[in-house]
């Protein structure tokens, strides 16, 4: 699985659309993430409305690129989750299945963080209209990046205690 080693957080997209079938492949891997009890607590929403890309991207100071990608994708939780406490386990599981799969397929993407910040998730709730029932979780933007850098290296040996 080479895109653990090869993803980076990209920012800047070409205008060029993502294709359907790309869309459907990301959700797809999304879906495939691990979920506590099995319990799915996930929706997701595709925002390729420019309007609306720009609300996203006011919603938070680091949000700015969400407005220039060709489609955002907004993970949400459901609020009637069986097992609560594990709700942003099972959503950061989807999501970063979300940005392999994204590099997987020759698109960028970067995992904005929306929850826990109620500020944050108020101001997506809004733009989106979500009811009550559903929680914003991050804001993935996601397109054909402009440009690609290598990964940098994060392996530390000095953090891994063996025991």
């Amino acid at each position: 699985m080479n895109s653990i080693f090869h993803r980076t957080s990209i920012r800047a997209f070409e205008g060029k659309e993502v294709e359907m079938e790309k869309i459907t492949q990301l959700l797809k891997a999304a879906m495939a993430a691990p979920s506590a009890g099995n319990q799915q607590p996930w929706e997701f929403f595709v925002v390729k409305d420019p309007q609306i890309k720009a609300g996203l991207a006011a919603s938070s100071p680091y949000a700015g690129c969400a407005a220039g990608a060709p489609i955002v994708i907004v993970p949400c939780c459901r609020a009637e989750a069986v097992f609560p406490e594990c709700v942003p386990l099972d959503l950061s599981a989807a999501t970063e299945n979300i940005l392999l799969e994204a590099d997987e397929l020759g698109l960028g993407a970067v995992w904005l963080g929306i929850a826990p910040l109620e500020d944050r998730m108020n101001a997506v709730k809004k733009v989106l209209g979500l009811p009550d029932s559903l929680v914003p979780f991050a804001l993935i933007p996601v397109g054909y990046p402009k440009t690609v850098r290598p990964q940098q290296d994060r392996y530390d040996e000095s953090r891994v205690h063996i025991v």
